[in-house]
């Protein structure tokens, strides 16, 4: 029977007929289970919120907001994340609504009472975004219902059941909705469940992830943010994790990386990603089989309560330049991020000497780059080497300028080409040995004497990267 509802619903939702189908005959296979949607229902608690939050949280455009909605008899709530940082005590930042209004009825209302609609390429997902008075944006969703699922994207239907969107979501920390009388509304026990700083996917782990592979991501990041011991992992939700992380393979580089950097810098990052190799999710994001994590452990340990790069923390994992080169082809990375990762990798095990600090000037003048990067850059390797006083020290140094400059060779006629370049790299090179001391006189001297020895005994021009960094 649930086999054939599914089916039905599937040819509803391809022929665009689901608004004729009433939900006063949808089929249930148990009192708490809605075979349309494949999910538990759940058994709503609902009780009175008092904050000093909530208190500030009524502005004037939200309040024309809700009276809007108010006047044409459609329900207005506050759903999501937003919830959950009202719980905690925090103060949202972004908050999403939802409504039993569908997106032509918004439209419908907001163009009657004049109101701004901006951003319309949200409407096909149910979300209308009303700017109330030039001054604050609304993002508004009307309740769905995921009819097909792919793994990542959903074929939805409409519905004006609070319950029936709430088991569409992915966490029950994130399936409550507040309505303004800061009534809460709770399906899946998510108020409790953050109080034990427990993470649990609505219903069926396996369901939910299959709805949305992303999801398993997700629940790391979560669980970085509201659990209290790295320990506390369900042992049915690690295993749906498991049998369903090549599902990440659908997922884009770029929405892998934006969770897994909150990852990394979050809470029990080490333990976290300990827990992602053992269920099989690192290499779909592209890491080696074998990941370094003891050493990302470490690495953690040092830049635990201090600032860093994510980076730092990434680069870790990896043994080889080689092995970033993947991991840049699956997760995207920004250029900066990529060349923050790979001087870290280049220069984590070179040998400082007896003067540290000489060490890191040298390594300045002998990197080529914009000099503020290369210095941030230095920078950030201290603190994966955990050298927090030379960290200090070279901050504090004043970064000379090399007196001589291109210009100045031009107007001694040294040719342009291979052996100009040689000529100035040598004349960096004698300045830097002089521990900057050389004037600008005292180094075009040496030009003539410098360029006739490299005529009689060029050097080799340095390899090439073996592989081209992409635009």
């Amino acid at each position: 029977m649930l086999f054939i509802t599914q089916f039905f619903t599937r040819q509803l939702a391809r022929q665009n007929l689901w608004k004729h189908l009433p939900f006063c005959i949808q089929l249930r296979k148990h009192q708490d289970y809605h075979p349309l949607s494949r999910k538990w229902r759940g058994n709503l608690k609902t009780m009175s919120l008092q904050s000093p939050i909530l208190d500030n949280l009524m502005t004037p455009e939200m309040k024309k907001l809700c009276d809007l909605f108010e006047k044409y008899n459609y329900e207005l709530r506050i759903a999501g994340g937003a919830v959950r940082d009202v719980l905690m005590n925090k103060t949202p930042h972004d908050i999403d609504f939802a409504t039993t209004a569908t997106p032509s009825q918004m439209k419908d209302m907001f163009t009657k009472e004049g109101i701004r609609m901006i951003n319309m390429n949200g409407e096909k997902h149910g979300t209308i975004t009303a700017r109330i008075d030039d001054k604050e944006n609304f993002e508004v969703t009307t309740l769905r219902i995921d009819v097909v699922t792919d793994g990542r994207r959903a074929e939805v239907a409409f519905t004006t059941d609070w319950k029936i969107d709430a088991n569409r979501r992915d966490l029950t920390i994130n399936a409550m909705f507040l309505d303004f009388q800061w009534t809460l509304y709770d399906y899946f026990n998510g108020k409790e469940d953050l109080e034990n700083r427990r993470i649990r996917f609505v219903g069926n782990p396996n369901e939910r992830i299959q709805e949305d592979y992303l999801r398993i991501m997700r629940y790391f990041r979560f669980f970085g943010r509201i659990a209290d011991s790295n320990t506390v992992h369900e042992k049915e939700t690690l295993e749906a994790i498991k049998q369903n992380a090549n599902g990440l393979q659908m997922v884009s580089g770029e929405r892998l990386w934006m969770e897994l950097s909150k990852i990394i810098v979050g809470n029990f990052a080490s333990s976290l990603m300990e827990t992602m190799v053992v269920c099989g999710v690192h290499t779909y994001l592209g890491f080696p089989d074998q990941c370094n994590l003891e050493e990302f452990k470490r690495v953690c340990e040092v830049t635990e309560g201090k600032p860093y790069h994510v980076m730092s923390r990434v680069v870790a994992l990896l043994s080889t330049d080689d092995q970033l080169y993947e991991l840049d082809k699956r997760l995207k990375l920004s250029n900066d991020e990529f060349d923050i990762g790979i001087f870290v990798i280049h220069n984590r095990d070179t040998p400082m000497g007896d003067d540290k600090l000489k060490f890191c000037k040298y390594l300045f003048i002998d990197t080529t780059g914009k000099d503020k990067k290369t210095f941030e850059n230095i920078c950030e390797l201290l603190r994966y080497r955990n050298e927090p006083d030379l960290l200090e020290e070279f901050r504090k140094w004043p970064i000379p300028t090399l007196p001589v400059t291109g210009s100045d060779l031009v107007k001694m006629n040294i040719p342009k080409g291979p052996l100009f370049k040689q000529t100035f790299d040598e004349v960096r090179q004698r300045w830097k040995f002089s521990d900057f001391t050389l004037t600008k006189e005292e180094l075009l001297d040496m030009v003539p004497q410098i360029s006739e020895d490299l005529k009689l005994n060029p050097r080799k021009q340095s390899p090439k990267p073996k592989r081209k960094r992409r635009s």
